[in-house]
């Protein structure tokens, strides 16, 4: 099946280009910008010090070699762990292929924690507009801090209070209607984006949060329901789809004309997206 696509698609690099490097690593990102990524997606989450750092879980099992809660630990404490080794090794042992990123020790800074400022450095100087997606995770034990906290760090860059959404460089994400709230409350022209996993009754005819002018549903979600991306449009809102990686569903997404993909391989998405605009799709 063929469709027009009537305007350019933003490719959202998730967490950094995870497919390549550790996820939310400067290595991952520093990869997400090479590659071309519109974008770059990022969770934060406040250390017990009151920090933002990207880490996608409450505890930092999984992608470092240290244990803990995130909210629990100081930046000292996070600073002191790798997310690059556990990665490497238990990613790469059931693949054929080897990254164009290498795990070295030695470069502690690729692998580090990465705090929310040093990522806001990052796309700073990246040499040409890329845009950040900043996903705010809760519940958390600093409830609203997380919303204060990010709102200062933005101010500190000249980024809190864009002239209209449609210029602003940043833009905010969250499942938690409240977070969204508190942000919009503080700064209405920050653009904000309501994530779904599912939808929910209240919202199936495309109406979203208070001040929530951009739907972020699950790639699952447009699969089995594509007409929603239809009323979401009706009502005016863009349409934002996470997380998407397969080529057939990039074809989908692009077929229902959704306004960014957020996707682990960016360079592929892109790729792939060219492709589609070569033949005219």
């Amino acid at each position: 099946m063929t469709h027009a696509r009537q305007h350019r698609i933003q490719v959202v690099a998730h967490r950094g280009a995870s497919e390549e490097a550790p996820e939310h690593t400067l290595a991952a990102y520093r990869k997400a910008i090479e590659d071309g990524a519109d974008a770059l997606e990022c969770d934060v989450r406040l250390t017990a010090d009151g920090h933002l750092v990207c880490v996608h879980d409450w505890r930092v099992n999984r992608t470092s070699n240290g244990r803990g809660a995130v909210s629990a630990l100081e930046l000292a404490d996070l600073a002191a762990l790798d997310f690059g080794a556990r990665r490497t090794r238990e990613f790469w042992r059931t693949r054929d292929e080897q990254p164009d990123w290498e795990h070295r020790p030695e470069d502690r800074e690729e692998t580090s924690v990465l705090t929310l400022e040093r990522l806001l450095q990052l796309v700073s100087d990246a040499g040409r507009r890329v845009e950040l997606a900043i996903e705010t995770k809760h519940p958390t034990r600093w409830a609203g801090q997380v919303e204060e906290r990010l709102l200062l760090l933005l101010k500190r860059f000249g980024l809190d209070a864009p002239a209209s959404a449609e210029e602003s460089p940043v833009r905010v994400m969250s499942f938690s209607a409240r977070s969204l709230h508190r942000v919009h409350a503080a700064s209405p022209t920050l653009p904000t984006v309501y994530l779904m996993q599912f939808v929910s009754p209240r919202l199936r005819d495309g109406r979203l949060p208070a001040g929530v002018r951009i739907a972020g549903p699950s790639i699952r979600i447009v699969r089995n329901h594509p007409a929603y991306m239809e009323r979401l449009k009706q009502a005016g809102h863009q349409v934002h789809v996470w997380t998407v990686n397969e080529t057939t569903d990039v074809d989908l997404c692009a077929g229902l004309g959704v306004d960014a993909i957020i996707t682990n391989r960016p360079r592929s998405v892109l790729e792939h997206l060219d492709r589609l605009n070569d033949l005219g799709r």
